[in-house]
């Protein structure tokens, strides 16, 4: 698959992105019903509705491509995929029940076990990210598109990183000293990716958690923004292995060695 038609495919799903946004809003408005899955993770009808308009659209778009989703059953007993989707209806589930703001929708397109497209839109902060190919990523805000660069503003003596939690683990701790973060900000959801994408904060360290669906899209987001991701080994990411389980993460901006 080309990048022309990888960007046909990404630019046809903004609109049905924007759309679930505004379905995910109207019904946190009216009020969610909510369960615990088998997982001990909340899961609520938003993400439920939102899952279902994304995967519609997708199928309509690439019917022969397979989706992952993380609230679905369908095709994760595939073995060796190598093309496919994977989404993330509402990443962030805890933010959006609770009338938060960091909630994400998430859609990853995996070409040859590697992201090649990614959509993440936030939509209680009215921010929509999309990527389809190197220096092709791109926020669209208010109207306006703005040329995603992760070196933009970056201070080497001001290194600033985002955190999944407010307490570091030393391991990570390590890492942040190596790479000389001053500060970290604990962020939800996979607007850490867009944010460091933005230029807005300069990395992320994660150990082994979450699943690939969390990442496949802030992935191609923010190394098509010029990015780097690596496990804490400087490996690749590469997609569709056993059970989706995430190794080690590191996300850098292109100014950090």
């Amino acid at each position: 698959m080309n990048e022309i038609k990888i960007k046909e495919i990404v630019e046809n799903l903004i609109d049905t992105f924007l759309y679930a946004g505004k379905i995910s809003l109207d019904l946190r408005k009216k009020g969610l019903t909510k369960e615990m899955k088998s997982d001990n993770t909340p899961v609520s009808n938003g993400d439920l509705e939102v899952n279902k308009i994304i995967t519609k659209k997708i199928i309509s778009l690439t019917p022969d491509i397979p989706i992952i989703s993380e609230e679905t059953s369908d095709n994760k007993s595939i073995s060796n995929l190598e093309n496919f989707w994977l989404i993330d209806p509402i990443d962030g589930t805890y933010d959006y029940i609770n009338d938060l703001d960091e909630f994400t929708i998430n859609a990853g397109l995996i070409i040859d076990k590697k992201p090649v497209a990614g959509l993440i839109y936030a939509p209680a902060k009215e921010r929509m990210f999309y990527s389809f190919g190197e220096n092709s990523a791109f926020e669209l805000i208010k109207g306006e598109l703005i040329k995603l660069e992760c070196k933009k503003n970056f201070n080497k003596n001001e290194i600033k990183f985002v955190s999944y939690s407010n307490k570091i683990k030393p391991e990570i701790e390590k890492i942040h000293k190596i790479l000389n973060v001053k500060s970290f900000t604990r962020m939800k959801s996979s607007l850490k990716f867009c944010v460091i994408a933005a230029g807005e904060y300069d990395g992320y360290v994660a150990e082994p958690r979450a699943c690939e669906w969390d990442i496949a899209a802030g992935h191609a987001i923010l190394k098509h923004s010029g990015g780097n991701v690596t496990d804490f080994d400087g490996n690749e990411i590469y997609y569709g292995k056993k059970d989706f389980k995430n190794p080690s993460l590191i996300l850098k901006s292109k100014n950090i060695l």
